[in-house]
């Protein structure tokens, strides 16, 4: 247990109140995404309202599982950091076309999203042997890029959705997109966290972005924006059954797929994993890494069994700790217990799930660009005067990262294995940041341990 005494922030143990109200922001802050991807899988597969609402209840349900090992530990499986787990939308395009496969169906999704998280079981290990290569000017590198990355979502949801909905005959313009209510909505969020943050002291500083999601929740409410539809006639309790799509179909195409898409996420957990660390204090040795990483391998076979699908850390909970500067474990340890409770309580799920795109969208931007801010911070240890190669290292990544994001159809005459990979624009700054370190500043030291990474360059090679 954690010693209330303790000056470890990650230890710290705050009174059950604070812990609830800090834990529901952690919660409120990644909500929408973990609920959007079993929506748009869902609708994709054309499942059932029953189905689909089944699927919402799982994934908050093993959100909330995957989180409390995440930020306590199970024997080798956990970091013991305050790391927010949820569904991957990384994983999206391969789980559809896994399940609209006739011949595979949900069965198919289910078994290789299993097959995928002992993958990840079994390569996390050599996986953390990685950690060397990513020193302050490679892990502020692919922070500053996933912010940028994200900020493209956050502003969807402020404006209100995706530019593009599906309508009778295929893809058409959404008529909400941008709407003068969702956008002012969304400002007054923003600038309610901002004042907030000014103007609060203490505690309930911490509680700005929560608050500001309040705000913003009850103008939409206020402005009859809201629907409740369906609140009425859920379950008070649900109870989550395994494999309620029967028994999963291991198919190797499909779980070959999902094995590589995992591969990215690895990639992009590494840097979050490094950069909570260092939020923290707390230097990520490879064993912790692969006990970070095991987790999104025995996330995807909870998730797999509960009938939902990948796990991953969320970013924008990354941005939430910078902001609040509240790192203890517990809180998000907490935030996982109201998940498992959202998933087991439709109707309160249900209430949370009405929460407009536009309400969180605000905090969004705040969220993501403090991702990105985190990324900077991490870069002000890298000395950029007398190593001026660092600064191509950081230029040539960024803007290879954002050409998918600014330009997302470039790629889509290449072979479909080539433009998937450089169709994530996370993987594609991740590899050059780190190849571009061993260009300009060698092979780093083997034993991360035994050798400061310092400045984005290696100690001397003891071979």
């Amino acid at each position: 247990m954690s010693n209330p005494a303790t000056t470890d922030p990650v230890e710290k143990m705050y009174p059950v109140p604070s812990l609830m109200a800090l834990g529901l922001q952690h919660v409120l802050v990644m909500y929408a995404g973990a609920v959007a991807v079993p929506l748009i899988i869902g609708s994709a597969l054309h499942l059932p309202k029953e189905q689909i609402a089944m699927l919402v209840s799982a994934d908050l349900f093993c959100c909330g599982i995957v989180t409390i090992i995440q930020a306590l530990g199970v024997g080798n499986v956990g970091i013991r950091l305050p790391i927010m787990m949820g569904i991957a939308f990384t994983a999206v395009p391969s789980i559809i076309a896994t399940g609209t496969n006739p011949e595979l169906g949900m069965p198919g999704v289910i078994g290789a999203v299993i097959g995928s998280g002992i993958f990840t079981l079994l390569a996390a290990p050599y996986f953390g042997r990685w950690v060397r290569f990513f020193p302050p000017i490679v892990t502020g590198t692919v922070m500053l890029i996933i912010g940028l990355s994200l900020m493209r979502v956050g502003v969807n949801w402020a404006a209100g959705g995706q530019p593009m909905i599906r309508g009778p005959e295929g893809m058409i313009p959404n008529p909400a997109y941008g709407a003068p209510f969702a956008l002012a909505v969304a400002s007054i969020v923003l600038v309610s966290i901002l004042l907030l943050t000014r103007f609060l002291k203490g505690f309930l500083a911490n509680l700005a972005v929560l608050l500001g999601i309040c705000i913003g929740f009850a103008i939409a409410i206020a402005a009859g924006k809201v629907s409740f539809a369906g609140v009425g006639d859920a379950n008070w309790v649900q109870i989550i059954h395994p494999l309620a799509f029967g028994w999963p179909v291991f198919e190797f195409w499909s779980i070959f797929s999902l094995c590589a898409v995992m591969t990215v996420m690895m990639v992009e957990s590494t840097g979050q994993i490094l950069a909570v660390g260092d939020m923290a204090g707390r230097k990520i040795s490879q064993a912790d890494l692969a006990r970070g990483l095991r987790t999104d391998g025995v996330g995807n076979i909870i998730g797999g069994i509960l009938n939902t699908f990948t796990y991953t850390t969320y970013a924008q909970n990354v941005g939430l700790l910078q902001i609040t500067g509240v790192m203890s474990r517990w809180v998000v340890a907490t935030g996982g217990v109201i998940l498992i409770l959202l998933g087991l309580l439709p109707k309160v799920a249900f209430i949370s799930a009405s929460i407009p795109s536009y309400v969180v969208g605000g905090a969004a931007i705040v969220m993501f660009g403090m991702v990105s801010a985190t990324g900077v911070k991490i870069l002000a240890k890298v000395d950029f005067t007398n190593n001026r190669r660092n600064l191509y290292i950081v230029a040539v990544s960024v803007g290879l990262a954002m050409v998918p994001v600014v330009a997302d159809k470039i790629f889509d005459q290449l072979p479909n294995a080539m433009e998937k990979f450089l169709h994530s624009g996370v993987l594609v700054g991740t590899f050059a940041a780190a190849l571009l370190n061993i260009l300009f500043n060698g092979i780093p030291a083997k034993d991360p341990e035994d050798s400061e990474l310092k400045n984005g360059a290696p100690a001397a090679d003891p071979a």
